[in-house]
């Protein structure tokens, strides 16, 4: 049976995963373990006590991210919290372009994740899209996993290009699904 964590050591433990999911995105998943727990603010030994290995740490990032997007509620008009929603998934894709490595890497560890991620959010995209739609602000039927995958698309293309603003035209896109009027 294991003990529920106190909330200190829960709250530094997320803010361990941010930091190192901003270090990932910023240095790629090879970044010195150094450089994730001078960010959160710990020592190194903090990072390998929570993570023993650098898997555990890339499972763990990729696990609260999906959580915090899993999680999201907005007190916005339906269509709002969509927009919201996705401004927020643009965030979550671009971090995990600098997990892409190692997640379509050969070991088992990552296997599971694909699924974890389209199990827990394609269900809440999929409300947040029929709350929108039964609102009457956007169109009815729009599929959840396919508008996912091409946020994801569009995320893809932007790499290091500072000329390519993925957020800007998911925000086109996720406009155009308005209804007129």
């Amino acid at each position: 049976m294991t003990r529920p964590q106190r909330a200190d050591a829960r709250r530094n433990q997320e803010a361990l995963l941010d930091a190192a999911a901003a270090v990932f995105v910023a240095s790629g998943v090879e970044a010195p373990i150094r450089d994730i727990a001078a960010r959160a603010g710990v020592g190194t030994a903090t990072i390998y006590r929570h993570f023993p290995t650098r898997a555990d740490l890339i499972v763990a990032v990729y696990r609260h991210q999906v959580e915090e997007l899993a999680e999201a509620e907005f007190a916005l008009t339906p269509y709002a919290a969509l927009a919201r929603w996705f401004d927020d998934f643009v965030d979550f894709v671009v971090t995990k372009q600098g997990l892409a490595a190692v997640l379509q890497s050969d070991d088992p560890c990552y296997d599971p994740l694909h699924s974890y991620f389209v199990e827990r959010l394609v269900p809440v995209c999929t409300r947040l899209l029929e709350a929108a739609a039964e609102s009457g602000e956007i169109q009815p039927g729009l599929d959840a996993y396919e508008l996912m995958r091409g946020v994801g698309g569009i995320c893809a293309g932007a790499g290091k290009n500072l000329r390519y603003d993925a957020r800007r035209l998911v925000g086109f896109l996720i406009a155009g699904l308005r209804r007129p009027g």
